[in-house]
């Protein structure tokens, strides 16, 4: 590739590009607005060679109300890959499906509905379970899932259950004849 960053500038002139950032000579990023989205990723797949979906995925930014998508898709020939993030607003969560560019896209957008809660109007399948059967809680990657609260709920305490501290236990049960105390000098 010959530069990844005039790449998005010379797609900017169509887009509203921004935070377009290289992070290393093979690996680019920029945010687009949802609105426009998919049609640069498309257009990235046919026009500019981006024709590997590798993953999708989401990041939650509670304190700011957003999700940001980030779809990274890479180029082959050019042996370099594009991350383009999307921020959709965390109350209405809600991107349009991008399963026609690559099949392996509903696939993802599954699992980020029902990790996230977000919607991907007409993914095939979208509203079955994925890995989750018979889930009945919030989407447990959001971050107001209390991971504690609900282990606590589902799993009662049982003999063997309990937590140590990772130092003590190395001390005490793999290296019971290390100390922290000097030696007596006795064998």
């Amino acid at each position: 590739m010959a530069n990844a960053i005039q790449l998005l500038a010379d797609f900017g002139r169509n887009f509203t590009l921004s935070d377009i950032r290289e992070q290393r000579v093979d690996l680019a990023f920029c945010k687009a607005p949802k609105e426009q989205a998919v049609r640069l990723i498309r257009e990235l797949r046919d026009d500019a060679g981006y024709t590997h979906l590798v993953f999708l995925t989401n990041t939650d930014y509670i304190e700011q109300g957003i999700f940001t998508l980030t779809y990274m898709l890479h180029n082959y020939d050019a042996r370099h890959t594009l991350g383009v993030h999307v921020d959709l607003d965390r109350n209405a969560a809600e991107m349009e499906s991008i399963h026609n560019l690559w099949a392996q896209a509903a696939t993802y957008q599954r699992e980020l509905r029902e990790m996230y809660g977000i919607r991907f109007p007409g993914s095939p399948r979208l509203d079955e379970d994925f890995c989750l059967e018979g889930w009945d809680q919030i989407p447990p990657m959001l971050k107001e899932f209390d991971t504690a609260a609900f282990s606590l709920e589902r799993f009662h305490s049982r003999e063997g259950r309990g937590s140590v501290d990772p130092s003590e236990h190395m001390k005490t049960l793999l290296y019971p004849t290390h100390s922290d105390e000097p030696s007596s000098g006795g064998s």
